[in-house]
């Protein structure tokens, strides 16, 4: 018997022990993630009527467009009403997109929702997520063959998820970062460079052995330190003749403001300036071409970057024109990022959640409260007697303790009610 009570103790030490509030903080911790995700979405109504959603929680239905079938998504309402019973892939959020459920691509379903549908949602994009599967590797999450333990990350611009150990730089703990850009959209998106050098969580290194790549990759340049600490860049020192480069600094000492440009002739570097004294304006509006003119470099990594770095982007002219060519507009819009859909779902929850016993209380007369809120007390008072017995004995708290203290707590409260007298005036 004792040898029974020796190996049931060990086993108890080998059990991991979960306090209450540890679950109730977890269950809290995994309510606000939902709510984060979930919030900022209808589950009830389809979307399609609000025509392509700045954001949304998306869904595919593997069930109903498997591999091979056109890409589609659905909002969160369908995903319940029409497709609650099918193999779905959560794709968290994406920008821009109208719900597809019992569109064309769905061969013989239809939207139990809006079944009144354009055949096809020609503004929509679609990635291999659609059918489950991420990264440049192009694998399911979670993946069942995958042994190494890692962390996906979402592109803030393609807005594929990828394994942290293929983006080529190593990401920073989550909570140093708020968005990453992958490598392929840092290539197609090379004008992040520039900012990435000033704003970017992971700092880009400027100094490889004393060269710098500009951003159109027109060739190495050199690093000249000026006296007043600042950088500036210029050709090979042999491109450049002395007195041109005397002229370089004098103007720079006139214009601080200015950036500095470079040419292979002093006729040229007047030219040049010129230009920039008459085009001051438009030159010194334009926050990249600031920043172009200090050095940095291209890495073919992806780059993290803190809160609200998008609110440091140029917005002039010539740069909302590169933005839309590029098709990145979003990344000016404030109300475009996750965080920001997660806020907007966390009020929206705050606002609808209510306290079921205030909810209750206010239903009742005051009698009635009176009696409820002494129950209340005394249930909370003798719980944390009964567990207060457990702490000090340094024992588990079981699943038939509780249903134990239940049971004689309404005991106790059947023997108070029946042992009332009541009298008539």
């Amino acid at each position: 018997m004792a040898g029974a009570e020796g190996s049931a103790g060990r086993q108890s030490e080998l059990e991991p022990v979960v306090s209450l509030v540890d679950v109730l903080e977890e269950d809290e911790e995994l309510e606000n993630e939902a709510c984060a995700v979930l919030g900022g979405s209808d589950s009830e109504k389809c979307s399609y009527s609000q025509g392509s959603v700045k954001r949304q929680a998306l869904y595919a239905c593997s069930t109903c467009t498997p591999e091979g079938e056109e890409p589609a998504g659905i909002c969160l309402a369908c995903s319940y009403e029409c497709h609650g019973s099918h193999k779905l892939f959560e794709l968290y959020t994406k920008r821009n997109f109208r719900c597809d459920c019992g569109n064309s691509k769905f061969k013989t379903l239809e939207c139990k929702l809006l079944p009144d549908k354009a055949k096809v949602n020609s503004g929509n994009k679609y990635n291999d997520n659609f059918f489950g599967l991420y990264c440049i590797c192009k694998r399911p999450y979670p993946d069942p063959e995958d042994e190494i333990p890692d962390e996906m990350i979402q592109c803030v611009v393609c807005e594929d998820w990828f394994h942290g150990r293929h983006l080529g730089a190593i990401p920073p703990e989550s909570g140093d970062f708020q968005e990453m850009v992958c490598q392929a959209c840092m290539k197609r998106c090379s004008f992040l460079w520039a900012y990435a050098a000033q704003l970017a969580v992971t700092k880009i290194s400027t100094e490889d052995d004393g060269l710098v790549r500009n951003i159109d990759g027109i060739g190495d340049q050199e690093v000249i330190k000026a006296e007043n600490g600042e950088h500036q860049d210029s050709t090979l020192k042999e491109d450049v003749p002395e007195q041109g480069k005397d002229d370089v600094q004098e103007v720079k000492a006139e214009q601080n403001s200015e950036p500095c440009a470079s040419s292979s002739s002093e006729s040229d570097l007047q030219t040049v300036f010129k230009n920039e004294s008459l085009n001051a304006e438009s030159k010194s509006g334009c926050r990249l071409q600031e920043l172009k003119a200090k050095q940095f470099i291209k890495k073919d990594t992806a780059t993290y970057w803190p809160l609200n770095w998008r609110s440091k982007l140029c917005t002039c002219q010539d740069c909302m024109k590169m933005y839309g060519d590029l098709d990145v507009l979003f990344l000016t819009d404030e109300y475009d990022t996750v965080l920001a859909y997660e806020n907007k779902g966390k009020i929206a929850q705050a606002t609808d959640r209510s306290d079921p016993l205030m909810d209750t209380l206010s239903s009742m007369n005051r009698v009635q409260q009176v009696e409820l809120i002494c129950e209340y007390n005394d249930l909370k008072t003798e719980l944390k007697d009964y567990l207060k017995r457990f702490a000090d004995e340094g024992t588990v708290v079981k699943r038939e303790d509780i249903q134990q203290f239940f049971e004689e707590f309404q005991s106790k409260k059947r023997r108070r009610v029946d042992g009332m007298q009541y009298y008539c005036s």
